[in-house]
């Protein structure tokens, strides 16, 4: 077998940091602390990256990459109900690697204007595929909707994505790191998205959504 590359030393600060983000806020994690966390010295660490922002940058970028095949596959093929609840699931555990953005979205955006513009970006773009997963439906005869209800479903469903996290956060902040967490509020939260569409869904799309919820909330 093929060892992998050791990652280097750039690479493995976004890793700390992205942890340490994720972990404590990163309001609330220094450069100091990072370097601590590494165990190499501030001046090191400014050789790879001269301050926090652009490490948040330099992971926000990841996190595009990440999230850029899912956005653009509701384009790609025709998609069905279940097919929603796989998009969203994906969409959720991509959020969950990256937790912090969403967490502490507007103290984010308000001090910085890069990541502003890129993540309206985001929105437009998760709202554009969101819109085209319903229209989908629609056509397969499992959504009944017009397309003034397919529109403000698209943005309300984006919405709830966007804040699930930070919700979760509030409500269950005591066990937001535990181990299985993570699965509990991905499945709660593509339960929460997929209820707003469960009103225009048809009577087989109804029994299919009682199904998937069943099994995605069986814990």
């Amino acid at each position: 077998m093929q060892r992998k590359p050791p990652r280097r030393t750039r690479e493995k600060i976004l890793a700390q940091s992205l942890r340490l983000f994720n972990e404590i806020g990163e309001p609330n994690t220094t450069t100091s602390a990072i370097a601590d966390e590494m165990n190499i010295s501030p001046g090191n660490l400014y050789y790879h990256f001269r301050n926090k922002e652009e490490m948040v940058d330099a992971i926000f970028e990841e996190f595009e990459r990440e999230i850029d095949p899912l956005l653009d596959a509701p384009f790609k093929r025709e998609v069905h109900f279940e097919d929603a609840w796989l998009f969203l699931h994906l969409l959720f555990e991509a959020i969950w690697k990256y937790r912090f953005i969403y967490r502490d979205l507007n103290d984010l955006l308000s001090r910085n204007r890069r990541l502003e513009t890129q993540f309206q970006t985001i929105l437009l773009r998760k709202e554009r595929a969101a819109r085209a997963l319903c229209e989908a439906m629609a056509r397969a005869r499992e959504l009944r909707a017009t397309e003034r209800e397919i529109e403000s479903l698209s943005t309300n469903m984006v919405v709830v994505a966007t804040y699930w996290f930070s919700s979760e956060y509030v409500r269950n902040a005591r066990h937001f790191h535990e181990a299985g967490y993570q699965s509990t509020a991905m499945a709660r939260g593509a339960y929460q998205v997929l209820s707003m569409v469960a009103p225009y869904l048809t009577e087989s799309g109804q029994a299919l959504f009682q199904r998937l919820a069943r099994e995605y909330l069986k814990d």
